[in-house]
């Protein structure tokens, strides 16, 4: 059954649980006029003024973290170990730009042979849309509002369609934080009307995290309207092992990443590119760990329990990729059965996906780890780099060195050596290729929607 509009739709058994009314398009105009209204005089405000409600925004996400968690597992199935951990990653990256953001946007001489003082300038550029996902229905947020909330920016928020009750906590979050009136608002708007946002001339600037396809429409979009654009979408992260010298260990790592959010997180280690060594135990030990995975709901999985996808068409989208792989000559090892109802997809192991069959370039976006056989360093980096995403990657060995030679030519916008991922507020997180374009985090995350003025005077 598919359900459109905004809804609470439980992935354990595909009920609809509950379900909320679209915003008028005189809801939309008032939203706009209330966020362009709004930016003149937050941006007015000294940033140590706008920096004390921004504080407040953080640490209300703290004080709620069990309140969201449950949101979250009820909406998009996420365990509530990782819901509350990644309401409490959202309370440190608020928090970071309340702390930094003053820093970020400090004006910076620019030597010049010219009679005068020339200083670059970071200024608000005016209201802003964001186009969140459900996959971290928290965290997306936080990466996107904190920053632009401390530079003096305004913003209308459209959240995920499966996301609403989360939607509305983050509106009540800042509401009670004493965010103005105006300066964040969340739209539970459709997607004529999210065209019709990015085309208005009140909007500066766009910032969607999602899909690919979904990236291509509103990129589109912002392009014909010269709006600037900042775009998160896909990965196909590639994880390279060269050696290790406890081959289960390596594997229980990469296991535990690739489970991650039962799969879903756009950097997670989507292909596993082992050397030929260790390439047999490796898959031997993915496969006992997948056959060991029971399905739980939200509030007891973890471990070797997994909750459902977000979705039950995410979970049948799933099943007919890894189907696709299979018939396309792809081995599969351990797990792949799709529940009778909800969206319990159980993991899977896959192994010999052809390069250059369709499945191998596409992103498969649940719990399941491919795994590919290298002979060599090189045959390694041209498998990781042979794809059309480059958000993140990862390359490990005993060998710093050795390590770090593959890792500096990985075609993505973080390479990481000897860890899956490194991750903090202060860390910049974005891709290139099809992944996008734009960063977000550290102080690159408040350098996007920002007006870099030349503010130039002439010595008299």
């Amino acid at each position: 059954m598919t359900t459109n509009g905004y809804r609470v739709q439980n992935p354990v058994d595909n009920a609809v649980l509950e379900t909320f009314e679209q915003a008028s398009d005189a809801d939309i105009q008032n939203t706009l006029a209330a966020a362009d209204t709004a930016w003149a005089d937050w941006a007015a405000k000294p940033i140590e003024e706008r920096a004390k409600i921004v504080t407040r925004v953080a640490e209300l996400f703290e004080e709620r973290k069990d309140e969201l968690a449950a949101i979250a597992a009820q909406e998009m199935g996420k365990p509530i170990p990782e819901g509350i951990e990644e309401v409490e990653f959202s309370s440190v990256i608020i928090q970071y730009y309340a702390d930094n953001g003053a820093k970020f946007i400090e004006e910076q001489e620019i030597p010049t042979d010219a009679n005068g003082v020339a200083k670059l300038r970071r200024l608000p550029i005016g209201a802003l849309l964001g186009i969140m996902p459900w996959n971290f229905p928290y965290y997306q947020v936080a990466r996107f509002a904190g920053p632009n909330l401390m530079l003096g920016n305004t913003i209308v928020l459209k959240h995920a369609e499966t996301c609403p009750k989360a939607a509305l906590a983050i509106q009540k979050i800042m509401d009670d934080a004493g965010v103005p009136e105006g300066v964040y608002t969340n739209v539970f708007a459709s997607h004529d009307q999210v065209a019709d946002i990015i085309a208005d001339p009140r909007i500066q600037g766009v910032s969607l995290t999602g899909s690919e396809r979904a990236g291509s429409a509103v990129g589109e979009l912002a392009g014909r309207h010269l709006k600037k654009a900042v775009l998160e979408l896909g990965g196909s992260d590639p994880y390279i092992i060269l050696d290790t010298d406890d081959v289960k260990e390596a594997a229980q790592t990469a296991w535990a990443t690739r489970m991650y959010n039962t799969g879903q997180a756009c950097n997670s280690n989507k292909r596993m590119i082992v050397m030929a060594d260790i390439y047999d135990e490796f898959v031997a030990e993915l496969v006992s760990l997948a056959e060991a995975m029971e399905p739980a709901a939200p509030q007891d999985a973890g471990g070797a329990k997994y909750s459902p996808l977000s979705s039950r068409g995410a979970a049948e989208n799933l099943d007919r990729q890894v189907r696709e792989a299979v018939n396309q000559g792809a081995t599969l090892r351990a797990g792949g059965v799709l529940a009778a109802e909800g969206a319990y997809f159980s993991p899977a192991v896959l192994t010999d996906v052809k390069r250059g069959s369709s499945i191998y370039y596409e992103e498969l976006f649940g719990p399941v780890a491919v795994v590919y056989k290298a002979e060599s360093d090189e045959e390694a980096l041209e498998i990781a780099n042979d794809s059309r995403y480059g958000l993140g990657g990862a390359v490990f060995s005993r060998d710093e060195a050795r390590a770090k030679k593959l890792a500096a030519f990985l075609q993505v916008g973080m390479s990481n050596v000897n860890t899956p991922a490194g991750e903090g507020a202060e860390l910049p997180f974005g891709g290139v290729k099809r992944s996008g374009f734009g960063r977000e985090l550290g102080p690159l995350g408040m350098d996007e929607f920002v007006n870099k003025q030349l503010y130039f005077v002439e010595n008299q």
